[in-house]
């Protein structure tokens, strides 16, 4: 059973696990005070640059609830796509910490002012949650990605209504790495106030590195990291990840390689003739089978079915990593054509 559910399947990248064990014996000041949570927090600046604050954090969910509880006052809300993740699939986290999510119906997965500003002339007064930050993915949950033009608008709207724009980047690793992609590292940090580079899902074990751009938002945020138990101890074990990660070309590397598998099983898809459920240029796909070729191939594959299309056809996810191996894209697509033709 070969898995294609996600792309945190596998462990970490070899150079990652042996950075660790390579260090493992040094003794080192705990909380994110390590040199090696210091340099490379140094590295991602000068790669960023700007003047900007990096905190490392475990994963995702918590990098969403505590960022985000941190950003807004007791009475202000978050605006996102109703597939955002964190609507979707954090367990009420947001909420947990007090704070409203108003959902928009996107497009494609997407945001865009014209959709947010409907919200803002609903919510006028005190008697409503006041809306204040908007929380976007790049790449989305449905696989797409926001192009520079697509994030200026929204920067500018944001600004123009005094809100902030937060970015998810679980898979900012894929999004920039896409062949549809003209945004770069530099272009976020006057773009959005804040936003996070995945290191979970492309290559590391644990890990996420939240950049805050505003300036507003800095203040007394590792406050929030341990009131949030967000504050690792061992917090080489982050630091020790995206120094390997980062010191060369690593990430995208393995960024692009996942993009690469999905390319492949992407354009044989399109070959056989098959739809999908979305656009993703990216290292997630959404194509529509039929039910009875579905069946089949959960015998030797694992993988989610999405969205129920109609009574015979289902969208299905097929999610690459870094370290997925191309012959079982080439075997996984050599047994979908199989069970295609069975179906004629």
């Amino acid at each position: 059973m070969y898995s294609f559910k996600n792309d945190y399947s596998e462990g970490a990248h070899p150079r990652i696990l042996n950075a660790l064990i390579a260090s493992n014996n040094e003794q080192v000041d705990g909380y994110g005070e390590d040199i090696f949570t210091q340099r490379a927090v140094k590295l991602l600046k000068q790669k960023i640059g700007g003047n900007i604050e990096i905190y490392l954090l475990a994963g995702g969910t918590q990098t969403n609830l505590t960022a985000i509880s941190a950003f807004l006052r007791p009475y202000e809300a978050a605006i996102a796509v109703t597939s955002g993740h964190i609507v979707t699939h954090e367990t009420g986290a947001i909420e947990a910490t007090g704070h409203k999510i108003i959902t928009i119906e996107g497009v494609d997965g997407k945001l865009t002012p014209d959709l947010i500003q409907p919200v803002l002339e609903t919510h006028q007064d005190e008697h409503m949650v006041k809306p204040k930050l908007v929380y976007i993915s790049n790449s989305t949950e449905v696989g797409s990605i926001y192009n520079k033009g697509e994030i200026e608008q929204l920067s500018r709207f944001c600004k123009e209504n005094n809100l902030f724009l937060f970015m998810d980047g679980a898979r900012l690793g894929s999004a920039l790495c896409s062949a549809e992609n003209d945004l770069i590292f530099s272009d976020l940090r006057t773009l959005v106030d804040a936003f996070y580079i995945g290191g979970t899902k492309n290559g590391a074990l644990i890990g996420e590195a939240l950049v805050i751009c505003h300036d507003s938002l800095k203040e007394d945020f590792r406050y929030h990291m341990k009131q949030k138990g967000a504050l690792l101890a061992k917090g080489r074990l982050l630091g020790i990840q995206f120094l390997e990660l980062f010191r060369d070309n690593l990430y995208f590397e393995l960024a692009k390689h996942a993009n690469q598998m999905a390319g492949l099983l992407r354009g044989e898809i399109s070959k056989a003739g098959l739809e999908f459920l979305t656009h993703s240029p990216t290292n997630q796909l959404f194509p529509i089978l039929p039910n009875r070729v579905v069946n089949e191939l959960q015998q030797n594959y694992a993988f989610y079915i999405w969205e129920k299309v109609d009574n015979d056809n289902s969208a299905i996810r097929i999610v690459t990593s870094w370290a997925t191996k191309e012959e079982a894209v080439l075997a996984f697509i050599k047994d979908m054509i199989k069970a295609l033709d069975k179906c004629k």
